[in-house]
């Protein structure tokens, strides 16, 4: 096979020059998948005679930097990344870009696929447009970006609102409300600030994704203009759908005008004053003269298409009003629905308000439930929001599900819309009444509800529906995208004998590391003086990692109990001062997303003073712990950092890099896992340079 240059690919062909090719690994938190991805590239390189360099682009910094000779010469270019990187020193070479995740798991075909991937132009190109790799789309990563950082003023907001109405509220005419004046309404009011701010956080981490710093005001205030209806004449705000459109809007806004020439003296001004002016101003105005009109007309001819519903049958019409409650949890069709239920309350009609109650907590519950029933399907982030979302939903707070409907619009919205409708139509047909404008359990706990027992059977019905759905939905899309990727789930592909052996430095074996067996070993572990002439064996991390900090076999059998146990571990060193703190900050750090890698391998870690001084720990379980892994793959080798906050620097990020490239060796897991004991694991792991 042949490179686009005309070089063979095979070095031995006619003894032609070898392919040459970069590569530029990244991922979102710049740790252990950025030199996974790069040892993995480096061992497929090795094995198909091809050259290859690869710049890693980690939370310490870029390294091994690809200079302009390297690019010049280079045959193709393979970028596996989940963050945007620059694109530009690349024009005029074949450029193939993927998921970082490919990286890892499908080394070698990315190198195969490189030799016919398009030419990059002179500018960044479109995202995705890497001959049919995985790579994320620019809007799928600022989409994310927006949720990522919306999740906790979601649940902030909704748990303190949930908590203030089952302490301090009560049923009203107007609704389930809080005395005002009160220490419950306080803590209520600060909830609904969280609420408030979710919205335009949303929208400006999107905005900021995209056009970088200067996006970030236009996007926030562009999201507020777009929740505050009262701004273009709606009862309702445009919510997180319209929050998603001003994010977008606000950063590809800045992007262009980015592009405008202009005068030297005004370039350092543009960034801080002229793009978020600008910007800011045009969103706006544009959002309130030219988009909030449609959306004004939506809700109120919305709502009078609804009165005009009224004589239709009550399954039907809860069917409807199901759909709508659930389609946008606080749009403008979700607030006609409510509204529309709340209006016919005074009229003495409570069957429509009861069809919404039940519709209304359908969503968090569906979507909470959705991640306990299937687990494997969600980030450790997801699974805590989902709890969240399950507490919200009890008390009738539809927006505990807005971040999975952000996240994953094209499957959520559906399944919530279909658990919606199951609901309103049962408690259509059901005639269930609610006297209250509010929905959820707590209104039949307070005693709001006519027809309770239906009213309670219509919320199960449609909460089961909707997290079926939502998880049968996910998978047939997981499925179809995951397609060739599949194989990344079974055993790794077996590296060539010895390696690593010129690829990386240090990662040899030898005699010198080898030998002195036990003895040697025990001088290292207890800092002894070394006989005279005898070379003492290197340490491990330099020094973090010793005897007393390894364990052959983890009693416990799940990942919350194995960070215990492995901090307790830790804490025999001498060098923990609490190991509550450090147990805590270590979930802290799974809660954000979890440590385990994939092919059997987690690595838990945590920067906290609890710690006197970096101390790594390694445990390896012979059942396997379940770890959320990208590839579904049990914990059997497990890594434990604990490092110091305010002495650390970026040693647990060095210690990480460390440990994530040389794991992608599987004749080094092999041989981690099968050593005998603790000395036995040493000696293996004093390869890790």
């Amino acid at each position: 096979m042949t490179s686009p240059a005309g070089r063979p690919g095979d070095a031995g062909a006619s003894g032609r020059e070898r392919l040459k090719l970069v590569a530029v690994t990244a991922c979102p938190t710049g740790i252990a998948h950025t030199y996974m991805a790069a040892e993995k590239l480096q061992q497929a390189a090795a094995e198909l005679g091809v050259d290859i360099k690869v710049e890693t682009q980690g939370s310490i910094g870029a390294e091994n930097v690809l200079s302009d000779n390297d690019v010049r010469e280079a045959d193709g270019v393979i970028i596996a990344a989940d963050k945007e990187v620059d694109r530009e020193r690349f024009a005029g070479k074949r450029v193939l870009s993927t998921g970082v995740a490919d990286g890892v798991h499908r080394p070698k075909e990315l190198i195969e696929r490189v030799r016919t991937a398009p030419v990059q132009e002179g500018s960044v190109a479109a995202a995705g447009g890497g001959a049919g790799g995985k790579e994320r789309s620019l809007a799928y990563k600022a989409l994310m970006n927006g949720v990522s950082y919306m999740i906790p003023f979601v649940v902030v907001g909704g748990l303190l609102i949930a908590i203030a109405l089952a302490l301090g509220g009560h049923a009203t005419a107007e609704g389930y409300a809080v005395t005002p004046g009160t220490f419950w309404d306080h803590v209520f009011q600060i909830g609904a600030l969280g609420f408030t701010l979710m919205i335009p956080i949303l929208s400006g981490y999107i905005a900021y994704a995209i056009g970088d710093r200067p996006a970030l005001v236009p996007g926030m205030i562009g999201g507020f203009i777009a929740n505050t209806g009262a701004l273009y004449d709606s009862k309702s705000g445009a919510g997180f759908i319209g929050a998603i459109v001003t994010g977008f809007l606000a950063g590809y806004l800045v992007l262009w005008i980015k592009k405008v020439k202009v005068p030297k003296v005004v370039q350092p001004i543009m960034p801080i004053i002229v793009i978020p002016i600008v910007a800011t101003t045009a969103l706006g105005l544009f959002f309130i003269y030219v988009v909030g009109k449609p959306i004004s007309w939506v809700f109120e001819s919305l709502t009078s298409w609804l009165s005009g519903m009224t004589g239709t049958s009550a399954i039907l019409l809860g069917a409807l009003l199901g759909l709508m409650i659930a389609f946008d949890m606080g749009g403008p069709v979700n607030k006609t629905a409510f509204l529309f239920g709340t209006g016919l309350i005074a009229s003495g009609n409570y069957a429509v308000m009861g069809m919404c109650a039940a519709a209304i907590p359908v969503m968090p519950l569906g979507q909470g439930l959705a991640t306990v029933l299937r687990r494997k399907l969600y980030s450790e982030q997801e699974r805590d929001t989902g709890m969240a979302a399950l507490f919200m939903g009890v008390f009738g707070i539809s927006e505990g599900a807005i971040p999975f409907a952000a996240a994953r619009p094209a499957v959520v919205i559906p399944a919530n819309m279909l658990g919606g409708a199951v609901a309103g139509a049962i408690a259509g047909v059901a005639g269930v009444g609610d006297h209250v404008p509010h929905g959820g359990p707590i209104v039949a706990v307070l005693g709001a509800v006519g027809g309770v027992g239906w009213f309670l059977v219509a919320i199960a019905a449609g909460t089961v529906v909707t997290a079926l759905t939502t998880n049968a939905l996910i998978e047939i899309k997981e499925r179809r995208a995951a397609g060739a990727a599949r194989p990344a789930a079974g055993p790794p592909v077996p590296a060539v004998a010895g390696a690593g052996a010129g690829v990386l430095p240090g990662t040899g074996t030898g005699p010198a590391a080898v030998g002195g067996a036990a003895a040697g070993g025990t001088a290292v572990l207890t800092k002894s003086a070394p006989a005279p002439g005898v070379v003492e064996p290197p340490e491990v991390l330099s020094g973090y990692l010793t005897e007393r900090t390894v364990r052959t076999e983890l009693v416990s059998d799940s990942k919350e109990a194995a960070i215990r146990e492995m901090a307790e571990m830790l804490a025999g060193t001498g060098n923990v001062r609490d190991v509550e703190e450090l147990v805590r900050v270590a979930l802290a750090r799974e809660a954000q997303g979890t440590t385990g890698l994939g092919e059997s391998i987690a690595i838990p870690h945590a920067k906290t003073d609890a710690v006197a001084r970096p101390t790594v720990g390694f445990a390896r379980s012979t059942e396997g712990i379940e770890w959320g892994a990208p590839d579904g793959t049990k914990a059997r080798l497990v890594f434990m950092i604990s490092v110091p906050e305010a002495a650390a620097g970026d040693e647990h990020l060095r210690i990480l890099a460390l440990l994530s490239r040389k794991l992608m060796d599987s004749a080094f897991r092999e041989r981690l896992q099968s050593a005998p004991d603790a000395p036995a694991v040493l000696e293996v792991l004093r390869e890790i340079r």
